[in-house]
């Protein structure tokens, strides 16, 4: 680990040496072209725990060369092949600093990884202002400067327009991936959202997906208290775990109230 490097960015040692490893690898390929490496997501705004992903940003100063781009690609097909735990729960973009300074960056392709997987691709999965404020805001350091000298403030309003796309998006977003009837990790999933959006519709702000259910048990009208308390009680259940009709049927009916509630 380089002396400037952070020890200790989250709770888990397994993660941390992981971390460690990947941040100083990334900088051993780009050189200096490496500006960074971060992580927002549920570590950065909070309650993350076994069952998140650690999502990283590693920022570059200019655009990722051929050369660059193979040695990333190879780093993040070994890293899932690995023991542990951790190794397999990474998830996260290499940004060009310009790009992700400001809102006029949204569209741009990034290389990616997606949580678990071996191949990377170009993709606009991290590119959002959702991201920018976590990592503006909340974001944790493991090397580098201050995440607020990289990107610009994210406002309130620019957080709720963002909260009306994905509420009108929502089931054809949901629906390209999986879909609220397929399992109970697919229901749960989507009464987690919905509070996690209504919740940055009143405050403006983003927060963890447990204290946004937990805000939408204490805030929204009791009817929908059972709902949300499951999605709380069932954070582990698994990805082929059956969806309950019952809650199925109740989680569509919450959608409408919750769209109903952001789009006015």
């Amino acid at each position: 680990m380089a002396p400037d490097q952070n020890p200790a960015p989250t709770e888990f040692p397994e993660l941390n040496a992981v971390l460690a490893d990947l941040a100083q690898r990334a900088r051993d390929i780009l050189g200096d072209n490496f500006v960074g490496a971060y992580l927002q997501g549920s570590f950065a705004v909070g309650d993350a725990d076994l069952e998140s992903d650690c999502d990283f940003l590693i920022p570059v100063h200019r655009p990722i060369d051929a050369a660059q781009e193979a040695a990333l690609r190879q780093l993040h097909r070994e890293l899932p092949a690995r023991d542990g735990y951790w190794t397999k729960r990474l998830e996260g973009s290499y940004p060009e600093k310009d790009q992700l300074r400001a809102l006029s960056g949204l569209g741009e392709k990034w290389l990616y990884i997606d949580n678990g997987w071996t191949e990377m691709s170009w993709s606009t999965h991290c590119n959002t202002e959702v991201v920018r404020w976590s990592l503006r805001e909340c974001g944790i350091t493991i090397v580098g400067p201050d995440p607020k000298t990289l990107v610009e403030v994210v406002s309130a309003d620019v957080l709720r327009a963002k909260m009306r796309d994905e509420v009108e998006n929502f089931i054809p977003n949901l629906n390209a991936w999986t879909g609220i009837d397929r399992n109970d990790w697919s229901q749960r999933y989507v009464v987690t959202t919905l509070c996690r959006i209504m919740h940055t519709m009143d405050t403006g702000r983003i927060t963890s997906k447990k204290a946004a259910l937990i805000w939408g048990r204490e805030h929204l009208p009791p009817e929908w208290s059972n709902i949300i308390q499951r999605a709380i009680d069932n954070r582990a259940a698994q990805w082929d775990a059956p969806a309950n009709a019952a809650d199925v049927a109740k989680t569509m009916a919450f959608l409408e109230f919750a769209t109903g509630r952001v789009l006015g």
